[in-house]
């Protein structure tokens, strides 16, 4: 029978335990904190990245194909605006009633060719007669007063010769009487009141024949400004029923020139004023271009500005002859004169698209012309990166513009690529992403 010993078995069993711990002691950096100070550190790095490095610009996904992309190029810029001209005739000549009344007849249709005189309208008014025949009454009536009043004073010549003849004779008469007595007065034959009565009557009568003298000047003198006020009558009121007698005639209603009766407006029966445009006559032996241009250009348009256009496959130079300076509807009009002649076959009614040149052309960096402008005003565009897949927003300066081309002056670079389509769409968004 085998004995143990207490002691040797308890330092056994701590031997034995001390063994054992030092097996089972763990290290600091296992599996597990390495995989947490790993992750930890990616995502400070991510943060990191964000804060410090990323793009933090607002983003918009766009469809490549809805957009239209134009390159920045080089060339010659010709400033110039486009502009629609309508071709008339050189002349056009206004029928305006002269006077009013009503159509009594219809003679020429419009669309027909016209000679200078021919009748087109008959009108009738009957006040315009009435108002004639009392004119050319009143001027009979002054004829015969200035016929009688020549009479007269024909008549009074007469009378007044002979009561100046009755005068002359018993003038001399008295003075006879009057020498006579005066001599036999002297000579004491007579008494002095036979003297004197005989001086008296002779006296008297060479004062009276002084009065008619004057008188008669007098009537002379009243019968000829009678006269010269009925003539004078006379004549304003044969030129008034010549004015009656014209008005009448305006009645039938004349074309004033050849041409074309492009247009009447009237019809039989129908009452007209005076005044009232019933139709228009083209003259055919020229044409002009009737232009209207934006008011923004008035500034810049002047008698002489050249301008062309194409017709029937050949370019043809205009050239402005006359501005109206008044402004409708923001736009104002031009005529425009062919230096060279009209084209063959050119029709009145026709319009046209004219360039109207309006500087010397210059080289200059070019931008298409595009929506865009209505949405920055010409201030910023979208301009593509080199992967064409990103586009950015930065500022630009442009300066004039035509029809194809705006003129930049600062922000791109020939070659670079710019979305030059509508912006509405995009907001406020600082890059474009392209899929």
């Amino acid at each position: 029978m085998e004995v143990k010993h207490p002691l040797s078995n308890q330092t056994s069993n701590n031997s034995t335990q001390g063994s054992m711990d030092r097996v089972r002691k763990k290290k600091f950096w296992n599996t597990q904190r390495i995989i947490l100070v790993v992750g930890g550190g990616a995502i400070i790095a991510f943060i990191g990245y964000q804060v410090f490095f990323s793009d933090k610009r607002s983003k918009l996904n766009v469809e490549a194909d809805k957009l239209t992309v134009s390159s920045v190029s080089t060339g010659s810029f010709d400033e110039f605006i486009v502009v629609t001209g309508v071709i008339q005739p050189l002349k056009t000549i206004r029928l305006d009633a002269i006077v009013g009344g009503y159509v009594k007849e219809k003679i020429v249709e419009g669309g027909s060719m016209v000679s200078q005189g021919q009748v087109l309208l008959r009108l009738e008014n009957q006040n315009l007669k009435l108002n004639f025949l009392q004119s050319e009454t009143e001027a009979s009536r002054l004829v015969n007063d200035l016929q009688n009043t020549r009479q007269q004073l024909r008549v009074n010549r007469f009378n007044m010769r002979r009561t100046l003849n009755e005068l002359d004779f018993k003038i001399d008469q008295a003075k006879d009487i009057y020498d006579r007595n005066q001599k036999l007065f002297k000579d004491k034959v007579i008494p002095e009141s036979d003297f004197l009565k005989s001086k008296r009557d002779y006296e008297l009568l060479v004062k009276q024949r002084d009065i008619e003298t004057e008188s008669q000047n007098y009537q002379e003198e009243n019968a000829k400004m009678q006269i010269t006020q009925l003539e004078g009558t006379l004549v304003r009121t044969q030129k008034n029923v010549e004015l009656w007698r014209q008005t009448l005639d305006n009645l039938v209603v004349k074309a004033p020139v050849s041409g074309m009766l492009s247009s009447i407006d009237v019809e039989v029966g129908s009452n007209i004023s005076q005044g009232q445009n019933i139709g228009q006559i083209d003259d055919l032996d020229g044409f002009k271009m009737r232009v209207a241009i934006d008011e923004h250009y008035i500034s810049r348009i002047f008698v002489g500005l050249m301008g062309h256009f194409d017709f029937n496959g050949k370019e043809h130079n205009l050239q402005i002859t006359r501005i109206y300076p008044e402004v409708r509807n923001g736009r104002f009009e031009v005529d425009m004169s062919f230096p060279k002649g009209a084209p063959e076959g050119i029709k009145r009614g026709q319009s046209t698209p004219i360039r109207l040149d309006l500087g010397k052309a210059e080289k200059a960096m070019l931008l298409p012309v595009g929506g865009f402008f209505s949405d920055t005003g010409g201030n910023w565009v979208y301009v593509l990166d080199n992967s064409g897949k990103r586009a950015s927003k930065r500022n630009i300066t442009l300066g004039r513009k035509n029809p194809e081309f705006y003129e930049v002056l600062e922000g791109l670079q020939p070659g670079e690529k710019v979305i030059t389509s509508s912006y509405a769409n995009f907001g406020d968004k600082e890059v474009l992403e392209m899929k």
